[in-house]
């Protein structure tokens, strides 16, 4: 049992040490698939949602960028971590608006602790493949003006033509 404890506790470290983003929350009344369908939405997010144990959860926090989030662990808890900052908080504060038992504790952004209202505020981001679609539609407007402008003179040049030569008829 000790093994499964540690090898516990150095994959949560690796997490701790690797992700963007760690939401803490707490779960209580959450049916299985409640909890199911909790998984679901952060995994289309691009992240992960774990039941921890709160003893071990702490002694994995020790050393990494999420140490300060170590308090947040009381009573049953879960966590949800992703390599982007936005998409897992998004999901969360999505199902915590529809479902009431799941509640947003707080978490952490890289060194930055976070409370459940920043949390919140972050969810409200656009993610990062909504800022590229954005970019991408900044940067193509004006080309699609610049083409519509260069193809107009010509379009009026077949236009005055087509008009000649309907009247030669």
């Amino acid at each position: 049992m000790r093994a499964d404890k540690a090898k516990l506790i150095d994959d949560l470290t690796e997490v701790f040490g690797g992700t963007e983003v760690v939401v803490v929350a707490h779960y209580q009344g959450l049916t299985v698939p409640q909890i199911t369908a909790l998984r679901s939405a952060v995994r289309d997010a691009g992240g992960k949602f774990q039941v921890t144990k709160n003893r071990l959860t702490k002694r994995a926090l020790a050393g990494t960028p999420y140490e300060g989030i170590a308090d947040m662990f009381k009573g049953p808890t879960a966590i949800a971590y992703a390599p982007e900052p936005v998409g897992v908080p998004k999901a969360l504060v999505d199902f915590s608006r529809k479902n009431d038992k799941l509640k947003i504790v707080g978490g952490g952004l890289g060194t930055t602790m976070l409370d459940a209202d920043a949390v919140k505020a972050l969810a409200e981001l656009p993610s990062l493949d909504e800022l590229r679609g954005k970019l991408i539609g900044l940067i193509n407007a004006p080309l699609s003006r610049i083409v519509g402008v260069l193809q107009a003179p010509g379009g009026q040049v077949a236009r005055v033509l087509a008009a000649y030569a309907e009247s030669e008829k």
